[in-house]
């Protein structure tokens, strides 16, 4: 290893207390380490050689370093670049997302919308819009109403879905522009939180800045759902306090967009799923892996705790020993949250729907009205029955590797 120069990939590290993360922004690959990892790479960065790196190691540490070891750990971690010039690939932390890191707007332009002003104004609105629905419990919505624009239930449940995915590429816009406002890139994917499909922003690249600065594309999402909640509920109000006379099919309209963004906005409230405040929590405890910590945490209470989990378990970080202690309890009782915003935001559309759909299914095939309403239908439960397609796809592949590892156990 003397004298080597060891070629390495565009790394970052940021000091996160008495170690070092360690990341490719390219790839979305990051890691913790020791201080002294952190000095090696610093230097190997610089161009020193493995020797050279070694030595101001063993300075910083007092003792000498096994630098063969770290070399084959780099490499084994893909920090070490290709020497052919391959282009390696970032990570999918999705089973559906782009391919390639997104930048767009300049960090200039962007920087005032996320900027400590702006965020105050944030907080401003998130308060007006609450107090809205204190003073004004009517612009509350209800989703038997106001979810059907029109009086057609087929049509109303074709046109619910554009309002859908409006709002929540305003929403993941928000995300991208906040992560712009630092210098970061992001892209865009499709995954699931336990039976829903959901959109989302991987928002791997925060870790290549200090932590203090990744709370805005972390919550960038909600800054936006909360701006356009404020200018609907504010227009709503203009038109209930006589102040404004907007044709029914816009307050409709209004409406149909508040339901979907309050719906949106209050999912992300479920820190007991990946949302985004869940992502602002584990940055604030300083969690390394927190939702796998909780689940073994959780198969150890019931007693479902494998050796090998739980020597996983004995070398978790702990900070997140610390916090799954008491998250794995808040997980399950979160089953209630979600069944209860499931029953409020989905249950009543899906049901009004379906009665619709079951009277034109009935007359049959030949039928323009049991092709209309089969389309309707498809079009509303599509997501969710690609979120359980998603889910029984993940099922399965846990399922192959379980029984390939008890294949290899039995062999050996």
């Amino acid at each position: 290893m003397s004298g080597t120069i060891v070629p390495l990939r565009p790394l970052t590290l940021v000091e996160e207390g008495d170690e070092v993360l360690v990341g490719d922004p390219d790839t979305g690959t990051f890691v913790t380490m020791p201080a002294v990892g952190g000095v090696v790479i610093s230097a190997l960065l610089r161009g020193a050689t493995a020797e050279e790196a070694g030595a101001e190691a063993e300075a910083f540490a007092g003792e000498p370093v096994d630098m063969p070891s770290f070399m084959a750990t780099l490499t084994e971690l893909g920090f070490v670049a290709d020497r052919t010039g391959g282009e390696r690939q970032a990570v999918r932390t999705a089973p559906i997302q782009m391919r390639r890191w997104m930048a767009g707007v300049s960090q200039r332009v962007a920087r005032p919308f996320f900027g400590p002003a702006a965020w105050t104004v944030y907080a401003a609105l998130a308060l007006f819009c609450l107090a809205v629905f204190i003073v004004s419990p009517s612009l509350f919505p209800s989703p038997e109403q106001d979810a059907f624009l029109l009086d057609d239930i087929g049509l109303s449940a074709l046109l619910l879905m554009p309002f859908v995915m409006a709002a929540t590429a305003l929403h993941e816009c928000g995300h991208w522009l906040a992560a712009r406002a630092i210098g970061v890139r992001s892209r865009f994917g499709v995954d699931r939180r336990m039976m829903l499909l959901v959109f989302e922003t991987d928002l791997t690249q925060v870790w290549t800045v200090p932590r203090r600065q990744r709370y805005g594309p972390l919550l960038g999402g909600m800054a936006m759902d909360v701006t356009v909640l404020s200018l609907l509920l504010g227009a709503r109000l203009l038109s209930q306090e006589g102040l404004w006379s907007p044709p029914p099919l816009v307050d409709g309209t209004f409406a149909v967009w508040v339901f979907v963004t309050l719906g949106g906005l209050l999912w992300q409230c479920m820190i007991f799923l990946r949302t985004d405040l869940y992502a602002v929590l584990v940055n604030a405890l300083g969690c390394r892996d927190l939702w796998r910590v909780k689940t073994l945490l959780l198969r150890r209470a019931f007693g479902r705790l494998t050796p090998e989990q739980a020597q996983e378990l004995a070398g978790a970080a702990p900070a997140d020993l610390r916090a799954g202690r008491w998250f794995r309890w808040l997980w399950l009782a979160g089953f209630i949250g979600v069944l209860a915003w499931f029953v409020f935001f989905v249950v009543p559309v899906a049901v009004t729907v379906l009665r619709w759909a079951a009277g034109g299914l009935l007359l049959g095939p030949f039928s323009l009205r049991f092709w209309y309403s089969l389309l309707c239908t498809a079009l509303l439960l599509g997501p969710e029955a690609l979120a359980i397609f998603l889910a029984a796809k993940e099922y399965a592949r846990r399922a192959r590797v379980r029984a390939l590892l008890g294949r290899r156990a039995r062999l050996g």
